[in-house]
């Protein structure tokens, strides 16, 4: 008998947790796709229009 009464008693409790665990769930994977946004966003260095491509500037990783 003291199990129902238990249940009862403590049922809105456990819905508020739980609803609270949901809503930190939802904005954890909110801030974590935020956080990936702005990498993706990253513009890269255009090369100069006027100075023509060379073999250099597209196999040289560190030439900026």
């Amino acid at each position: 008998m003291g199990i129902h009464y238990d249940y009862k008693s403590t049922r809105g409790d456990k819905a508020m947790k739980k609803e609270a665990k949901r809503k930190a769930r939802i904005e954890q994977r909110r801030a974590k796709k935020s956080s990936n946004s702005p990498k993706l966003s990253e513009e890269k260095e255009m090369h100069d229009i006027d100075k023509p491509i060379t073999l250099e500037d597209l196999t040289n990783p560190d030439k900026n």
